[in-house]
């Protein structure tokens, strides 16, 4: 009977950003993004201030500027201002391209780790608890055991770590009564 087979397929979920979270590696992709990152807000900083300091001097002296030179300079300011909006959108799309590339050997590697976890413990199904991201995600209810996250963390041989929310409140504002 093909139902009986049906209800007996396990299904498991995990949850990918807890799973990232936990990987060494993770760390890793992340200095390395934040410098990349860095550089870039360093470089449109300077393109800022560059463009700042030539508006300033153009609007000081453009009452006795000859037409000629006042064109060039306004023309210059235009280009400056157009290359300050495209670095902005092209550091974004590269440092989205440069973290995909980071992360794909990383995903690559729960991927794997996923699979073995699932045929090791007979799980039919699973699916990624993260996938609506910023909406519902795709598991609405699911038992406890269902969730396989810290089994490939295991898998990994990295020893998962309850990941709690920060307190509302941090414990530096409030100090613990102190005990006599």
């Amino acid at each position: 009977a093909m139902s009986n087979v049906n209800a007996q397929q396990k299904i498991g979920y995990i949850s990918l950003d807890y799973i990232l979270a936990q990987m060494p590696e993770a760390k890793q992709v992340e200095t390395e993004l934040t410098t990349t990152k860095t550089q870039y807000d360093n470089m449109y900083q300077s393109k800022v201030k560059d463009f700042q300091t030539k508006l300033a001097d153009y609007e000081k002296n453009a009452a006795t500027m000859a037409d000629v030179i006042k064109a060039d300079k306004e023309k210059e300011l235009q280009g400056l201002q157009g290359q300050i909006q495209e670095f902005g959108q092209t550091s974004q799309a590269s440092l989205q391209k440069k973290q995909q590339q980071l992360l794909a050997p990383l995903l690559k590697k729960v991927e794997d780790n996923m699979h073995a976890v699932a045929k090791e413990n007979g799980f039919a199904f699973v699916f990624n608890y993260d996938a609506g991201q910023g909406t519902t995600p795709i598991v609405l209810h699911a038992p406890d055991d269902a969730n396989i996250s810290d089994l490939i963390l295991k898998k990994m041989g990295v020893t998962p770590k309850p990941l709690t929310p920060a307190p509302a409140t941090p414990a530096t504002t409030s100090p613990a009564p102190k005990k006599n």
